[in-house]
């Protein structure tokens, strides 16, 4: 695959600096906060072991002729190496003007570090050498945690990249070469034996065999494939020998378009991030608005200035809203990258979000509710010059143009019944009505019940009680007959209608078809509704209706026609693509088309957004209680906060949220 290696570093660089605003963090990634966690903390052993306020606590005493200048020299050393990505976040988001949380530990390690040093030098009062050294201990220890969690999340893609092949057996002249992947171009056919991966995307020309795609598509099952049969790079073969024609590589392949998605996905700020991101801005304001204020009241009330100046620290300490920070953008990795494992690729990340608002949703294709596998059921001859097999003889020379799931129905009985398929001019395509063209110089057209209705076309055969699909045959603008195609209804599909209807959620079946067809696969599915006869151009004026009403509206549809109305759906959701996973409209691709995915797809919406809103309240929220008292407000109970544990909590919220953020795992089984 083109472009892997390149990738790989794009991959390894949004994995260190997280899939947010963690940029901050930049030139540091997770070995190194590791790093220097360890050093810091091995050398914060005599710092601690100096400090008297610790040795009044444990009851031991030591002390030297220049112990106090020891304390500062390895204190100082700690705030320089282990402070040093702080400080760099502190001088970036004032450089930037775009003042966060850096600017408040920045702050916090600098005011402690600068105030003990001064007490070294003589200036009276309790040096805060200790305290500082755990806070940037704990910092670093918390930042590693977060990175680690940002890492796991891109991890996903990390291993979509990696499944590619570097070689392929390419066949040229009956001889077989290994050539590297990237160097295979669109026509090129290569062998593809038995436990390998699919190098490439392309079409099976020769051999049989079961491939595993789950890795691709969600697919759990092996695939059959034989001649004809599309593969996609990366899924693993299994028992047979394929011969594979190359349809598309690099930046085109499959895998790469996936990888995409999900890339940008994780990278589009939603509502609920922005939201995040501000609320991260007010809070560090009111951190250091608030530090000011209780160092200002401290003093005015008489109390020492050592004193004041401790509870500032412990203010903006323990209000630093680090956490806030990774509450959304974690989640989003998480989820982008289960729901590309799953088959479901995000294209838009607040329409995600936003599946907990849907109210109604639409099922376009009865191929998505019902297997697609149109039988043909019933042939129906209406001219008595022609008889059944004449009839489809005629028909299958138009169908075998196009790869409708009525005319694989069509084609399927023809070569049942060995009919020989004659050769088909002037194909032309009518949408939602059906097919026309010329055989053996008749003009021959096979069209759906609309057309009839909108030629005025009419039979002297009822058709209305067929609960099958009607598709009629007409030979020079004659209707000569009409075949009968049933499908049969997805066993998934019952427990999907089950479970979005247990959300609350309304589901309708919009359909071409008939209103018989229509009816009968809506009642058995005990959906809320259907809508039959729809045109392609009519289904954009179905879903405003909805709207019109107040719903809140997602459609389901394959991306191509029905593409305006994917996109005035407030949820767009492209079903069914298979390879082709650039459906311009859609704000969701499915794909496979198992309706359980939909259904699956919207509760994993809304459980993406409780989590967001779980992260934000945790992150945020402590600060409530916190912040009150760590500026001294029970100070005459005797409860306050010393900076330490502010640290301890301030890292505790930190390492909750990424803990919340991976149980998000859970949701998607």
């Amino acid at each position: 695959m083109e472009h892997t290696a390149h990738q790989h570093q794009e991959h390894e660089h949004h994995a260190e600096h997280g899939a947010s605003s963690h940029d901050k963090h930049a030139g540091h990634n997770v070995s190194d906060f590791w790093k220097r966690f360890i050093v810091c903390s091995i050398i914060s052993i005599p710092v601690l072991a100096l400090s008297h306020m610790i040795q009044l606590w444990f009851g031991f005493e030591l002390a030297f002729a220049g112990d106090k200048y020891v304390l500062a020299i390895l204190s100082t050393f700690i705030f320089i190496y282990g402070g040093y990505p702080f400080l760099k976040g502190l001088y970036d988001e004032v450089k930037d003007k775009a003042i966060g949380m850096m600017t408040l530990i920045g702050v916090a390690i600098s005011v402690a570090w600068a105030y003990s040093v001064a007490i070294t030098f003589g200036l009276q009062g309790m040096n805060f050498y200790w305290e500082m050294a755990t806070l940037i201990d704990i910092m670093l220890i918390g930042h590693y945690f977060e990175m680690k969690s940002v890492m796991g999340a891109s991890r996903s893609l990390e291993l979509l990249v990696r499944m590619m092949p570097s070689t392929a057996h390419h066949l040229v002249n009956g001889t077989i070469h290994d050539i590297p992947v990237s160097h295979l171009k669109i026509g090129d056919v290569v062998i593809v034996k038995p436990g390998e991966k699919v190098p490439v995307d392309g079409i099976v020309i020769e051999g049989e065999s079961y491939v595993d795609e789950s890795m691709l598509t969600g697919e759990s099952k092996p695939v059959k494939k034989a001649r004809g049969s599309k593969v996609i790079g990366g899924a693993v073969n299994s028992n047979g020998s394929l011969t594979v024609k190359v349809t598309s590589t690099g930046k085109d392949s499959y895998l790469n378009k996936v990888v995409k998605l999900v890339e940008g996905a994780q990278k589009v700020k939603s509502k609920t991030q922005n939201f995040a991101d501000r609320a991260a801005k007010v809070l560090t304001f009111v951190a250091l608005g608030g530090g000011v204020i209780t160092l200002a009241v401290w003093l005015v009330l008489g109390f020492p200035f050592v004193f004041a100046l401790e509870r500032m620290v412990t203010v903006m300490v323990i209000s630093c809203p680090h956490a806030l920070g990774l509450a959304v953008p974690l989640v989003v990795a998480i989820s982008t990258s289960i729901s590309a494992q799953k088959g479901l690729l995000i294209r838009n990340r607040t329409a995600f979000e936003n599946a907990r608002l849907i109210t109604t949703i639409i099922f376009d294709k009865t191929g998505t509710l019902t297997k697609g596998s149109h039988e043909l059921r019933d042939v129906k001859v209406l001219n008595p010059k022609f008889d059944d097999k004449e009839l489809l003889r005629l028909a299958s020379g138009i169908e075998q143009h196009s790869e409708h799931y009525i005319a694989t129905g069509l084609m399927r009985k023809v070569k049942e019944l060995n009919i020989s398929i004659p050769k088909g001019e002037n194909f032309n395509y009518l949408p939602g009505k059906g097919l026309e063209g010329i055989v053996e110089g008749k003009e021959i057209k096979v069209v759906g019940p609309n057309y009839l209705k909108e030629k005025n076309i009419s039979i002297t055969e009822t058709t209305d009680d067929i609960t099958g699909t009607v598709v009629y045959v007409l030979i020079e603008k004659e209707v000569a007959g009409y075949f009968t195609f049933s499908d049969q209804i997805r066993e998934s599909s019952y427990d999907a209608i089950q479970i979005l209807k247990d959300a609350g959620i309304k589901t309708f079946l919009l359909t071409g078809d008939n209103e018989k067809v229509a009816k009968k696969v809506s009642d058995e599915l005990n959906m809320d509704g259907f809508l039959a006869n729809v045109l392609p151009h009519e289904k954009l004026e179905k879903v405003k209706e909805f709207q019109g009403n107040g719903e809140y509206v997602a459609m389901t549809g394959d991306g191509v026609n029905d593409a305006p109305a994917l996109a005035q759906a407030d949820v767009g959701i492209a079903v069914g693509s298979g390879t082709d996973v650039a459906a311009e409209t859609a704000d969701i691709i499915l794909v496979n088309s198992d309706p359980k995915d939909i259904a699956n797809l919207i509760l994993f919406g809304k459980a993406t957004y409780n989590k967001m809103i779980q992260n934000l309240w945790w992150a945020a929220g402590y600060n409530i209680i916190a912040i009150p008292l760590a500026a001294g407000v029970l100070y005459q109970w005797n409860i306050m906060l010393s900076p330490a544990v502010g640290a301890v909590l301030m890292s505790l919220s930190t390492i909750v949220v990424a803990i919340n953020a991976q149980l998000l795992k859970e949701k998607f089984r």
